[in-house]
């Protein structure tokens, strides 16, 4: 294959790689905390070689994927009237304890574990400023949460959320749907005033409408891609068989 075509398979590969978050992105319109992510493209120019650049032409330019950027807008709150369900309109995350360690979250839809532990969907505990799991007293079954991220029950305040925030949230390493890792370099900072809401959960921030019409978009520029690999295949073909004629 000549130049031409491996410059449209860079756009395919690229192309194949945005509609795949696409497809995420929709999947996820209704999971709480979910963030959106884009695929960042750029152009990688390619000089040509033992030559210059001929009148009104150009240096190639292969398509690169460089990075998925992650949205983190919040999303609008659900009223659910569940107590435990806990949202955060600003930034910050709430931190879980995890088998693979410390791990950070939007999506407060909490639960009480048999254990009378404060636990999110995947059964991982809650964690507080100290770093240890919110448990409540026995017998226990009133659960209020003030602003400031305070978990008080019948007995009293039981512990305060730990609520984080990072200086570039983009380099968080995003895990399932709805956790995050944080990397070496990126030292989680507790938030003051989390302005905690009790009985609500965040939406995702994916816009449905706007991420269909993208894909939409995205999938029309991968099949007139794919065309121009096909007729660029014919052209070569065609090619070859008339050199092959006239010898």
């Amino acid at each position: 294959m000549d130049t031409p075509g491996y410059v449209v398979l860079s756009r395919l590969a690229a192309q194949r790689r945005a509609t795949d978050v696409l497809a995420a992105n929709i999947a996820n319109a209704g999971t709480p905390g979910f963030r959106a992510s884009q695929t960042v493209f750029a152009a990688h120019l390619s000089p040509q070689g033992r030559a210059a650049v001929p009148s009104g032409g150009r240096d190639l330019a292969f398509t690169e994927d460089r990075a998925t950027w992650r949205d983190f807008t919040p999303g609008a709150l659900q009223q659910t009237g569940n107590p435990l369900d806990l949202a955060l309109p600003g930034e910050g995350f709430f931190a879980l304890q995890t088998p693979a360690g410390e791990r950070f979250t939007r999506a407060g839809r909490f639960t009480l574990s048999p254990d009378s532990r404060i636990v999110d969907a995947g059964g991982n505990a809650v964690l507080g400023e100290g770093g240890q799991p919110l448990t409540l007293p026995p017998g226990d079954v009133r659960i209020e949460v003030k602003g400031d991220g305070t978990v008080l029950s019948e007995s009293g305040p039981i512990g305060r959320l730990r609520v984080v925030r990072f200086e570039d949230p983009q380099r968080l390493l995003a895990e399932g749907e709805r956790n995050f890792a944080a990397p070496p370099e990126q030292e989680p900072q507790p938030v003051a005033q989390p302005a905690v809401v009790q009985g609500a959960v965040e939406e995702s921030n994916v816009r449905p409408i706007a991420e269909l019409t993208r894909l939409t978009a995205g999938m029309r520029e991968f099949e007139f891609a794919a065309q121009f690999v096909e007729k660029e295949a014919e052209r070569l073909g065609s090619a070859v068989d008339r050199i092959l004629r006239r010898r």
